[in-house]
Formats: structure tokens, sequence, C-alpha cells
């Protein structure tokens, strides 16, 4: 199983939010922190804005904000709303070539537990996990270095 690209920087643009806790964070200056483009991690914005796991405030001072509380985003919650398919073999797609053991396959088996599995351990671990996991992130994000503004209150 190989996530997307766009998992990945959703993951990023969640940790990024929650290490800039209580304030809003800025698409540039996340694009910047991780080296990748504006428009991308736009494109990544509307799938977790509907998902509920970032909320948008929009005008001059705008900016994204978590949703919930670092502590209730799980992997799981991203990866669900960030990936396309989870079609780890053939047979798993809609509408795939008709198999007579498709019923009865062991590979079908083994393959929705290992994918069960894999959703059970990416449940196991939060934003904040990660966050936590990393004391200097927000030197890493260069978050230390952005001039003091307002905090983000929630309305």
């Amino acid at each position: 199983m190989r996530l997307t690209k766009q998992t990945n920087y959703a993951v990023r643009m969640l940790m990024y939010c929650a290490a800039n806790e209580g304030h809003l964070s800025r698409i540039p200056e996340i694009a910047k922190a991780y080296g990748v483009s504006e428009l991308f991690l736009f494109k990544i914005l509307q799938p977790l804005t509907r998902a509920g796991l970032v909320e948008t405030v929009r005008g001059r001072n705008g900016g994204v904000r978590l949703g919930r509380t670092a502590e209730k985003i799980t992997l799981f919650d991203v990866v669900k709303v960030t990936e396309d398919s989870f079609a780890m073999a053939e047979c798993f797609e809609d509408g795939a070539v008709e198999c007579p053991l498709v019923d009865s396959c062991g590979l079908n088996s083994a393959l929705r537990r290992a994918l069960n599995a894999f959703f059970d351990v990416l449940t196991e671990y939060t934003i904040d996990d990660l966050v936590k996991a990393r004391p200097q992130i927000n030197f890493l994000l260069g978050l230390d270095d952005l001039p003091p503004r307002l905090a983000a209150a929630r309305v």
C-alpha cells in the first residue's frame, strides 16, 4: 500500500496547524515550510474542509485551523478523505473482471485482513501524536520566525 502525495501533504498540513495551535495558519506559510506549491495545498484543503478536519477563515487576516482538536484527528480520518481507492488487487475494484473464486479466494481474504490491519494502525495514531513526537517541530517548520499575530478565536 502506498499513500498518495495528497495524503502525505494533508497530514503535514494538519501537523502544521496543530503545531501553530491558537493561531490561524496561512497556506503560503505552510507551502513555504514544506517546499510545495500553494495551489497544491489549496486542492488538498477542499476535502479536509468538507470532512471537518480543518476550518477556513476568510478575510485579510484569514487562514486555516484544525476543525477539531489534534487529539481527535486520526491518521485514518485523513486517509479516508484523501485516498481515492483502497483496491489492493484487481478483484477489489468496482466492475472488476469476474473471477469464479471471488467469494472464496484466499488472496482476497488475506488482502482484506491486511487492509483492515493497516486501517486499525492508522486509527491508533493522531495528529497530536505526530506533533508531540517532534519536540522541535515549531523550529523545523519555521513557526518560531513568524511575526506575532492575533489568536485564532473560534466563533
